[in-house]
């Protein structure tokens, strides 16, 4: 099992869905992205897919489901999970697929430092990423986010793994950073097994039971 965070995250926003995992007997590893190309983070995620031993259900929320959709076509790779997550086309980026459907609430948040790469501001990840979860966590989230590189939601993908391998979905339905139309279509697009859950777009964080459970059911229909 090979964990792929998103955007303005790290590796320990699995921390829940980890934990549940691990209780399973599941060899798990949790990819620490720089978020800084397309790229480097698909770089970081090959080389996690490489440590693991046997073949690999490979997960990723938002941002990280770009990040899969290129890495994913790993030959150790046998299934997908994509949790309130991008999955472009070859050829398209997480930017086009956002252009393409409603501006979502949480994209208003997003301001450059002073080297140019981008941050989340704190009063959104409390309104609209993390609106299910107490507001003491969501500043945590805040605070401990990792900035994002100008150009990385510009990278297109140059291949999709969705498209010959086994797709699992969980759907975000009061995702305000992730719109919920995107992610229908993305579903639809893979003929993912489809999971909808009332969450925030941190579903993993507010809802890992359920979570964990549908990556529970790719590992199994992947033997």
């Amino acid at each position: 099992m090979v964990l792929v965070h998103g955007a303005w995250a790290d590796a320990t926003n699995w921390r829940r869905v980890i934990r549940r995992l691990l209780a399973d007997g599941v060899e798990v590893i949790a990819v620490q992205n720089p978020t800084t190309r397309l790229s480097d983070d698909v770089a970081a995620t090959r080389a996690a897919i490489e440590r693991a031993s046997g073949r690999v259900v490979l997960v990723g929320h938002s941002w990280g489901g770009t990040v899969i959709t290129e890495a994913g076509v790993h030959p150790k790779v046998a299934a997908l999970v994509y949790v309130a997550a991008f999955a472009p086309r070859p050829g398209e980026s997480t930017g086009d697929q956002v252009a393409a459907h409603p501006a979502p609430p949480a994209l208003g948040g997003i301001a450059p430092d002073s080297d140019g790469r981008l941050l989340m501001a704190a009063s959104s990840w409390i309104a609209d990423i993390a609106q299910d979860l107490p507001e003491s966590e969501a500043r945590l989230l805040a605070a401990t986010q990792t900035p994002l590189g100008a150009a990385t939601f510009g990278d297109a993908v140059s291949q999709a793994a969705w498209s010959d391998r086994p797709c699992w979905y969980v759907l975000a339905s009061d995702d305000r950073a992730v719109s919920p139309s995107l992610q229908h279509e993305v579903a639809d697009r893979m003929m993912a097994t489809l999971s909808i859950l009332p969450t925030s777009h941190m579903a993993l964080l507010s809802a890992p039971d359920a979570v964990a459970g549908v990556i529970r059911q790719a590992i199994v229909a992947s033997g």
